[in-house]
Formats: structure tokens, C-alpha cells, sequence
């Protein structure tokens, strides 16, 4: 099993930063696949960005590319979300999760509320 814990949510006013931080634990080595979804009220879950934890392949939903950013600490098992020029949309609680080679996404947080305000 793994474990993930979120931690760095809060509140911010649109255009000001956060970074969110999964701190992992466990069976890590069996994880490919890192990722940060989020889910709004009324909507659907929402994949923002995912990245190997060992490559350098990224990906991110069109509506943050070039202002959140992916990155990976193997020393500490920690995954981050680096969010700039934040905006009311991106306002959600956002979940860190994990997936196995080939696999679905079947690890996750608790999830951290991102509060943006205008």
C-alpha cells in the first residue's frame, strides 16, 4: 500500500501563488504515475497534471499550462504543485494520487481545499 498526504491549501487572492505538497509512504517503488486532480463543486473530478517518478514526461490540462508546475523530489518521496497567477476558477480541493504502470489511479489523498478569491 501507499499513503499520501496533501498539505500547503489554503487561501489566496487571484494571481498570488501556492504549492501544494504529497508527502508519500509505503510501497512508493510500485508507483509510475504521479498525479494532481482536483474537483470543484458541482463538477467532475479533473486531472491537472501528472508526472513519472522516473522520467521527465509531464502533463498538464490546458487551462493551467504555463502556470502550475509538476515536480517530483525522489530523496524526499514527495511530489509538488507549484500554482502561480492563480484564478477564482481553480478554486477546488485538490487530491494528490498514484497510479502502477499500466494502471488506474487507485492511491489517494485526502485532498487540501485551494480557495481563490477575486
Amino acid at each position: 500500500q501507499v499513503q499520501l498526504v496533501e498539505s500547503g491549501g489554503g487561501l489566496v487572492q487571484a494571481g498570488g501563488s501556492l504549492r501544494l505538497s504529497c508527502a508519500t509512504s509505503g510501497r512508493t517503488f510500485s508507483r509510475n504515475v504521479m498525479a494532481w486532480f482536483r474537483q470543484a463543486p458541482g463538477k467532475e473530478r479533473e486531472l491537472v497534471a501528472a508526472i513519472y517518478w522516473y522520467g521527465a514526461n509531464t502533463y498538464y490540462v490546458d487551462s493551467v499550462k504555463g502556470r502550475f508546475t509538476i515536480s517530483r523530489d525522489l530523496a524526499k518521496n514527495t511530489v509538488y504543485l507549484q500554482m502561480n497567477s492563480l484564478k477564482p476558477e481553480d478554486t477546488a480541493v485538490y487530491y494528490c494520487a498514484s497510479a502502477p504502470a499500466g494502471g488506474e489511479y487507485d492511491n489517494w489523498g485526502q485532498g487540501t481545499q485551494v480557495t481563490v478569491s477575486s
